[in-house]
């Protein structure tokens, strides 16, 4: 539980420092965990890999949110929602950079035969994703995959 306790101390600094924006944001992610928490079939509090699959959840959402304020002019609510995503992208892991991902990539490729098979894709993905674990968002391990296997 070492991330949501560090969400939680977060959320008391910021409140201190009167710092609405992170307050608001530590807010709602603490209550996008509880209602993870609460719904399911298996109740109870979340381990580490699960919070991190919440707040992961949260960043992509408030990735989508900006990219669409974009588009329809509304820049001051992207910018928000830009912030907001900053802000628990920080609790996420390190991810990796796109010629680490590549390096990997290749590799998993030769060692499933090396011929630039699209057919492969599945398996090349999946051992990827076992390598990288949450160092690498899945679309851009796909969208690697797919780079490297000509399809």
């Amino acid at each position: 539980m070492a991330i949501l306790d560090d969400v939680r101390a977060d959320l008391t600094t910021a409140m201190k420092e009167r710092d609405q924006l992170r307050t608001s944001t530590l807010r709602l992610v603490l209550a996008a965990v509880t209602a993870a928490e609460t719904s399911g079939v298996s109740r109870g509090e979340l381990d580490d890999a699960a919070v991190l699959g919440v707040i992961r959840s949260e960043v992509k959402k408030r990735n989508e949110s900006a990219e669409i304020y974009a588009q329809n002019g509304r820049a001051e609510q992207a910018e928000h929602e830009k912030a907001e995503a900053e802000i628990l992208a920080t609790y996420l892991p390190a991810q990796l950079d796109d010629d680490a991902l590549a390096a990997i990539v290749a590799e998993e490729v030769a060692a499933a035969g090396g011929d630039a098979d699209p057919k492969a894709k599945g398996k090349v993905i999946g051992a990827v994703r076992k390598r990288v674990g949450d160092q690498a968002d899945g679309g851009r391990i796909a969208a690697a995959v797919s780079a490297a296997l000509g399809g």
